[in-house]
């Protein structure tokens, strides 16, 4: 009886030993694998960023004016105010739009405001307090994608928040 009981104190020994060394090897196995997995995921963040554009963070504003003039003039106070990177004013445009119940035909110019999707309510609060139609017209359009070298330097032009 001695003998079988000896068997089994030496089998459990050897479990339990066995156990402590698999564990003492498991743990800095799973230490050093979560230190590289934060490691690489950080990596390829920083790698991607650096690849690719974060679609939305730029958009293009379609903005109207009654003349040539006023568009310049509206255009330059956004660009002194440093709220666009850049404004194209574009020739005449014919429109037809509903007014007050009634379609109406004029002719505008358009202007395409290239700025950070930050900015946009900065924009709009400012053309509604200057522009000589009660209710202009401004719409946004995300960029999705573009030439990342246009895009960081709409950021160099355009100051953070």
């Amino acid at each position: 009886m001695t003998f079988v009981a000896t068997d089994r104190m030496d089998w459990l020994f050897q479990r339990c030993h066995k156990a402590l060394v698999l564990q003492s090897v498991y743990r800095p196995v799973l230490i050093i694998s979560c230190v590289l997995l934060v490691l690489t995921v950080s990596q390829y963040y920083r790698f991607w960023s650096t690849r690719s554009y974060v679609p939305g963070h730029h958009s293009v504003l379609l903005l109207n004016s009654p003349t040539e003039q006023a568009a310049k003039d509206i255009g330059r106070a956004i660009m002194e105010r440093r709220l666009a990177a850049s404004i194209n004013i574009l020739s005449r445009t014919s429109t037809m739009y509903y007014w007050k119940g009634e379609i109406q035909d004029a002719s505008e110019i358009l202007m395409l405001v290239k700025t950070k999707t930050s900015r946009i309510h900065q924009i709009i609060d400012y053309v509604r307090s200057i522009h000589p139609y009660a209710n202009p017209e401004v719409l946004s359009f995300p960029a999705e994608d573009g030439s990342l070298a246009y895009m960081k330097w709409m950021d160099e032009a355009i100051p953070d928040d």
